[in-house]
């Protein structure tokens, strides 16, 4: 009788990510789930519980790091469990496509470990997707959690594992009071969060259409516009269909972010959401040196101009991705994206 993933064990898993290799895998694209999973939402995480910390993107540049991740989840409370490989380097990667996933199934299998924290992001994450056992995964559901690069594996759980994931602090992330309480809130109790209140420092602009509703609801989708716009065509691609989309950015220059929301504007994903939430986009400026243009655009207007044409209720200059005030976004979990007050909640909760 043929196992199903869930029968799989970790020596089966292992020994067959060994055999089949890197290159063999990403030759033989994965098939997209023909409909979407019923989903799993993963039980809360409590103060005491083991959380795994992998790499799967970029490795560390001293090894004290890892340390600085591990002593701050122990000052939130977690007890630790390092992934194996999570000091190895391989060029700009953490080791092999085959080690990084092999850490994070590890961790998947850990009836101990409660939740995966990525330590940092970088590149690479896309890398190893195909490399994932998406069965297992959906059999062992547990808060996954990071941004930035770890958006190419929140997408590719998301879809083909039907799990919530959890675009947040990875374990390096400055944990202030506002970040670790949404943390706590979100990840430490089946309620919902309510309303995600606004740091100081952002400043929340809004594109609203007079047909629009003043409150728009649907399920989360998002993370960072690069990786998103990288999911295309892919069977991890993003599906915006009546979802709220929220996308975060760092560090582009403003063409870059105009040809990226072009591309999800021709791909029809912007016109499909329900509502879209974008970041504040920190140091998305023309570089001070060598722009690739002599006139230029800014980021806001770049945001006004690609979203404008697209009919749906928009909310920008929020804070959700490369900024020290960061509250939990759970994929897949309905949220409410309200006029008057420029804002967004949480309806549902995040855990079960």
């Amino acid at each position: 009788m043929k196992k199903s993933p869930s029968d799989v064990t970790r020596r089966e898993f292992l020994g067959g990510i060994a055999a089949t290799g890197a290159l063999a895998a990403w030759m033989t694209p994965l098939k997209s789930q023909a409909a979407p999973l019923p989903l799993v939402k993963p039980a809360p995480l409590a103060e005491g519980d083991c959380v795994g910390l992998v790499t799967p993107a970029s490795p560390v540049f001293e090894p004290s790091t890892v340390r600085e991740g591990e002593l701050a989840m122990q000052k939130l409370g977690y007890r630790v469990k390092i992934g194996r490989h999570i000091g190895r380097k391989w060029g700009y990667l953490a080791g092999s496509d085959a080690e990084r996933a092999e850490d994070l199934m590890q961790m998947f299998l850990d009836p101990e470990v409660k939740a995966i924290f990525a330590l940092r992001g970088g590149y690479g994450t896309i890398r190893m997707l195909p490399l994932l056992d998406y069965g297992l995964i959906r059999s062992h559901p547990k808060v996954l959690i990071g941004y930035s690069d770890i958006t190419s594996l929140h997408l590719a759980v998301h879809k083909l594992a039907g799990m919530v994931t959890y675009h947040g602090a990875v374990a390096t992330s400055t944990f202030n009071d506002y970040s670790t309480r949404y943390l706590k809130a979100t990840l430490g109790r089946p309620a919902p969060v309510g309303m995600i209140e606004t740091p100081e420092k952002a400043l929340p602009m809004m594109i609203w259409p007079d047909r629009a509703p003043e409150v728009v609801h649907g399920p989360l989708v998002g993370g960072n516009l690069t990786l998103v716009c990288a999911s295309l065509g892919t069977p991890y691609e993003i599906d915006t269909a009546g979802k709220v989309l929220f996308l975060e950015e760092t560090g582009e220059e403003p063409y870059d972010l105009d040809r990226m929301l072009t591309q999800l504007g021709q791909s029809g994903k912007l016109q499909a959401a329900a509502a879209i939430l974008v970041d504040r986009c920190v140091n998305c400026k023309p570089a001070e040196y060598k722009p690739a243009f002599n006139n230029t655009m800014s980021t806001e207007e770049v945001i006004q101009d690609r979203l404008r044409e697209m009919g749906v209720p928009v909310l920008y200059g929020l804070s959700i991705g490369h900024v020290a005030d960061k509250p939990v976004l759970p994929l897949g979990v309905r949220v409410a994206v309200h006029k008057k007050s420029a804002s967004f909640s949480l309806e549902e909760a995040a855990v079960a």
